[in-house]
């Protein structure tokens, strides 16, 4: 079952786009499916799936986003480098224990390693996995907090020399998320709120789940539905959900509409777009301090893509021709499918 909504739209070019996103929509096998985009501000969004749509639109449910979490962080940490609270610089280890004996190649890791995936730690910490593999399928991470994930971090040995390889750390950005906190003495979503989500007027985005009925719900291969994630201690790495409509409002504001009135923010909406190292085969590809930054016919795209036990997510602008793609997706436990590659060929492929 599949319908198509615009809000704002006012020019020719969105039966158009209404016509792309059903198409792209027939590519996707999800029970329930959003596909929004925004061509400079005005939108158009498209929803389906093969459930019973239920009392609320699903564009006006909330999704898990997992690691597309990230660029929240991001935009984040820039707001207050921007405000001089703290600096890329500065040394994580410094901030959350001062004077706390550390691996020297800890003392080392930075803000700016933690977010750009450089620190030299794993994806998560090595004793993560014995108390994650047994509830694998329904609670991998909350039993896993906080406190445990700074003393990982603490005690760790990094792979690899602060800054010199890119390795994707779930692990690295969580610190990161518990070291701003400490800097500030403010608790993590008390911090994201005040600094990111109010200033952008994001108010259908949280880290917590919300009432009953507001939040979509991912099912298992039998039909039984996926507990809301817990994320633990890994809070700032994965643990955002928000409506596919506030993530074109995030996405947007990125692409230079309207301006905050705050000019740190205006600044940090503009750091987090520049590259800052190469990555991938032949370092074909380059990284902004939190989006993957790719070449496409259109200009660079920056996205970012996340998946939890049930959903599915993906951001993406293009900031030369003011394009965003945000798509959701509940999903059916260890099912293959094609959400992300329809999601990144609409940011990529489209005119």
């Amino acid at each position: 079952m599949t319908d198509t909504t615009a809000a704002r739209v006012d020019t020719p070019g969105s039966p158009a786009t209404a016509r792309l996103l059903a198409e792209a929509a027939r590519a996707v096998d999800a029970p329930d499916l959003v596909l929004a985009v925004s061509r400079g501000g005005v939108r158009t969004v498209h929803t389906g799936g093969s459930a019973e749509p239920g009392p609320v639109p699903r564009e006006l449910m909330a999704y898990e986003l997992g690691s597309a979490s990230k660029p929240y962080a991001g935009l984040l940490l820039a707001r207050l480098v921007a405000q001089g609270r703290v600096r890329y610089a500065d040394r994580a280890a410094d901030l959350l224990a001062p004077g706390f004996p550390v691996h020297p190649a800890v003392r080392r890791i930075t803000l700016r390693h933690l977010l750009t995936h450089t620190s030299g730690l794993p994806g998560l910490p090595a004793d993560f996995y014995p108390q994650a593999v047994p509830r694998w399928s329904t609670d991998p991470y909350g039993g896993y907090p906080a406190d445990r994930v700074v003393r990982a971090f603490l005690r760790a040995r990094p792979r690899h020399r602060p800054g010199t390889r890119w390795h994707y750390s779930n692990f690295a950005v969580s610190v990161l998320g518990h070291t701003l906190a400490a800097a500030t003495g403010t608790p993590w979503e008390v911090l994201l709120h005040q600094q990111v989500l109010a200033p952008l007027g994001l108010a259908a985005t949280r880290v917590r789940p919300g009432p009953e009925g507001t939040e979509a719900v991912g099912h298992r291969r039998d039909g039984t539905p996926v507990p809301a994630l817990d994320t633990g201690g890994f809070t700032a790495a994965g643990a955002v959900r928000a409506t596919p409509l506030d993530l074109l409002t995030f996405l947007e504001a990125h692409l230079g509409g309207p301006e905050p009135t705050d000019p740190t923010l205006a600044a940090a909406l503009t750091e987090v777009r520049s590259p800052v190292l190469r990555r991938g085969w032949r370092r074909a590809h380059t990284h902004t301090l939190t989006w993957f930054h790719h070449p496409s016919p259109y200009g660079p795209v920056l996205f970012h893509a996340g998946a939890t036990l049930g959903q599915q997510a993906f951001l993406g602008f293009r900031p030369d021709t003011g394009l965003a793609v945000a798509a959701t997706a509940t999903r059916r436990v260890h099912r293959a499918d094609t959400f992300v590659a329809t999601a990144y060929g609409l940011l990529t492929e489209t005119p």
